[in-house]
């Protein structure tokens, strides 16, 4: 019994010191992952749209919510995502039912922030907002509200969830966008003059 001790402890010394001295510091290499964002991103730039992720704020309070602007006038869209963007992802993301109201600016500054406000509603308790993905392929604008799955017996609060989006300055160029804010049902669009 005494050798396999010294024999476990002379392997397990080297390769501590081993690991330790010469492990990739960050996170393993996960093939699978890698290999799909790593593709994602590439067929994103042949297809020509730029891809920010945009952070969102859940339950947002609309008594703090100030326009930049005159309001944009929102019209209601068909749900899902447009065919070019849908062709181009390797994988849709998970995203609200119905994208029901939109506040937004008629007109943005290229050197502020743009800042909207919108309601909408996930098939059922078990998802809850993960943030935004933006795509941008001039002169068109998608916004894809991304919601995640609640792991376990947990569950969201509502339905409903009012959101609060701020794209950072320097996304757009100046021009008119046509933005759509997608819901797998139900999409609302309007149209941004970017000076």
């Amino acid at each position: 019994m005494k050798w396999v001790f010294v024999a476990i402890l002379a392997c397990i010394i080297p390769y501590t010191w081993i690991t330790f001295n010469y492990r990739k510091p960050g996170p393993a290499f996960r093939p699978y992952e890698d290999s799909k964002n790593r593709a994602n991103v590439m067929r994103l730039l042949d297809a020509r749209y730029r891809r920010f992720v945009v952070p969102a704020q859940r339950n947002a309070d609309p008594a703090l919510f100030r326009l930049a602007g005159p309001a944009a006038s929102v019209a209601a869209a068909p749900g899902g995502l447009p065919v070019l963007l849908s062709q181009t992802l390797v994988e849709i993301p998970l995203m609200p039912e119905r994208v029901v109201a939109v506040t937004a600016a008629q007109t943005a500054r290229a050197d502020q922030p743009y800042t909207l406000q919108f309601t909408c509603s996930v098939p059922d308790t078990k998802e809850q907002l993960a943030g935004a993905e933006l795509y941008l392929r001039e002169p068109d604008l998608v916004l894809i509200p991304v919601f995640e799955r609640v792991p376990g017996d947990l569950q969201a609060r509502s339905r409903e969830s009012l959101v609060q989006i701020e794209i950072p300055a320097g996304t757009f160029q100046p021009g008119i966008l046509n933005a759509v804010l997608i819901g797998a049902r139900e999409s609302q669009k309007w149209t941004i003059t970017v000076e």
